[in-house]
């Protein structure tokens, strides 16, 4: 798949654990790994927002696109 989903880089640099966002997400944390692994097949606008702003990041450090060869 081409869009790649850096969450686990931005929890580690913010020395945040997956259960904690969950938490504040208000999703299960099957449902954020789901996200993180990319299995997810959307996400809501205001749950990347909250993401952003938990985080401290923009929707590109989360978000990557790379092109299938």
């Amino acid at each position: 798949m081409p869009i790649i989903v850096n969450l686990d880089v931005m929890l580690a640099k913010r020395k945040m654990q997956s259960k904690e966002l969950a938490e504040i997400l208000d999703i299960t944390p099957v449902n954020l790994s789901l996200l993180k692994t990319g299995k997810a097949k959307g996400i809501k606008f205001s749950t990347l927002e909250t993401i952003c702003k938990t985080l401290d990041c923009t929707p590109g450090d989360i978000l990557e696109y790379r092109p299938e060869e």
